[in-house]
């Protein structure tokens, strides 16, 4: 286990599986407490058994972001278990695929609820803490198709664009408290999601190896590419870097 965020305690959102449970992981190889948020509460005690395993320290927590109280619940159970949060991770997300014409009001709310609101949420419940401790860092999953655009993905794409220029905002206003804001948007990376998109033909003609031969790098992603991202900008070292889009695409997006 390394030592550099010895004592200090994250929550990562959809830390179940894919992204979330790589920058899970990867926080607690950094030394922190991990407090794993997600709705599948089955598969959240997976990771932080995980954890526990490797010698860290880990809490499930189910969680919905989209949902005010559920949010401070969980939030108060990682401050009960081990103290005042001051790494967070967003990153549970919700997706969609539909020509735009055919989507509802009740499905473009659904997405930007999960997607944008939650992330709100999760940020106004532990920002107190950290402005308290007088540092913080807060890293949102976005998405390189919010840089780039995506065809019949307007709800999605619309939610992850907001979650960046949210980034922009929050970063300028925490910055005089010592709290740091940055997003990554994700390129193609290997996710489950990524796959029941697959299956459920949301590329289009596209194959993963169509995707694979437009990215400079000529591989997918890998959550453990994300997480490794996240782990430096959770750092002390990137203290001086906030409000940033933090491009991890294999070149797709620049």
């Amino acid at each position: 286990m390394s030592e550099n965020q010895a004592g200090k305690v994250a929550i990562v959102t959809g830390g179940a599986s894919g992204i979330g449970r790589a920058c899970a992981l990867c926080l607690a190889e950094d030394g922190a407490a991990v407090a794993v948020l997600d709705l599948n509460e089955a598969d959240a005690k997976a990771v932080a058994d995980e954890i526990q395993a490797a010698g860290g320290a880990a809490l499930a927590v189910a969680a919905d972001v989209a949902d005010v109280d559920s949010v401070a619940r969980a939030v108060a159970a990682a401050q009960a278990r081990f103290g005042p949060v001051t790494i967070l991770v967003n990153s549970a997300g919700k997706t969609g695929s539909k020509r735009f014409m055919d989507i509802t009001l009740e499905q473009w709310t659904s997405v930007l609820t999960v997607n944008l609101t939650g992330t709100f949420l999760c940020c106004q419940a532990v920002v107190p803490d950290m402005t308290a401790a007088g540092w913080g860092r807060i890293v949102n999953i976005s998405s390189s198709s919010a840089q780039s655009g995506q065809p019949f993905m307007t709800h999605y794409v619309a939610s992850k664009g907001g979650v960046i220029a949210f980034t922009k905002a929050l970063a300028l206003e925490l910055g005089p408290s010592g709290i740091t804001v940055n997003t990554i948007p994700p390129g193609f990376v290997d996710t489950p999601m990524l796959r029941r998109d697959e299956a459920r033909g949301r590329w289009g003609s596209n194959t993963a190896d169509d995707l694979v031969a437009a990215t400079p790098v000529r591989r997918m992603g890998r959550p453990e590419d994300i997480a490794a991202a996240c782990s430096f900008l959770a750092s002390d070292e990137a203290g001086y870097i906030t409000g940033q889009i933090f491009g991890v695409n294999g070149g797709r997006n620049t």
